[in-house]
């Protein structure tokens, strides 16, 4: 099938073209069109790696299914001027230097970054070890809420500059980065450290992500506790 791939901005930089038609195999999702141009290059897949997409003019995520004649559009995050906003689900690792770029600006004088790793033994109850974590998510639902984490942390923290959310789904082994929070600001009195810690915290309560602990002596599913407010609505 054939698609309309419009690219703006950075990308369209990196890319060297406003827009091109692309073959593409039938069934073929928003994900696989962003491997197929992450081939293209290592800044480009840097790139691409905190690019939003959009089919036929509405924001679109990786799973969702592309048809003859769609219009596809790449761009980096919108961010509204000097502030900017990356926030991602992903099957690829992590790229902490690559993150810390993303939301370093001019002004930028500290940057706190909080990651989470697994761990290869739990202590959680009775101790047992952990071969790896599967975990899941509910893609569209995570992504807005992971918008709704940002944006209570810009308004709990004014001075906070650039804001980075990242999780990592799918197959992780013991010591890979689960999900990175990074805040930038002017200085490190600028609520960065706190922003992190609100973060991580509140991607836990509030975004559908779970894992599944998978070890010698079986696997099983974490839960957690947090029941939702009304209040933990995005208005």
């Amino acid at each position: 099938m054939q698609i309309e791939v419009l690219y703006f901005a950075t990308l369209r930089d990196l890319v060297g073209l406003r827009k091109e038609q692309l073959s593409l195999p039938e069934l073929s999702t928003v994900g696989d069109l962003k491997s197929r141009l992450s081939e293209r290059g290592d800044r480009l897949a840097l790139a691409l790696g905190s690019a939003l997409f959009s089919v036929n003019r509405e924001f679109a995520f990786p799973e969702e299914q592309l048809k003859e004649g769609d219009e596809v559009g790449v761009f980096p995050p919108v961010s509204g001027g000097a502030h900017p906003t990356v926030l991602r689900l992903t099957e690829e690792p992590l790229d902490l230097n690559g993150l810390v770029a993303s939301i370093a600006g001019a002004s930028t004088g500290a940057v706190c970054i909080f990651s989470g790793l697994v761990r290869a033994q739990t202590v959680r109850g009775e101790p047992r070890l952990t071969s790896f974590l599967e975990y899941e998510a509910y893609w569209p639902m995570a992504e807005a809420k992971l918008g709704q984490v940002a944006a209570e942390m810009r308004e709990r923290w004014p001075e906070v500059e650039g804001i980075a959310i990242v999780q990592r789904v799918g197959h992780l082994d013991p010591a890979t980065p689960t999900a990175v929070i990074a805040c930038s600001g002017p200085h490190r009195d600028s609520g960065v450290f706190e922003a992190a810690r609100y973060g991580i915290d509140r991607l836990k309560e509030i975004v559908p992500i779970w894992k599944k602990e998978v070890g010698p002596d079986g696997e099983s599913w974490v839960e957690g506790t947090y029941q939702p407010q009304a209040s933990d609505q995005s208005s």
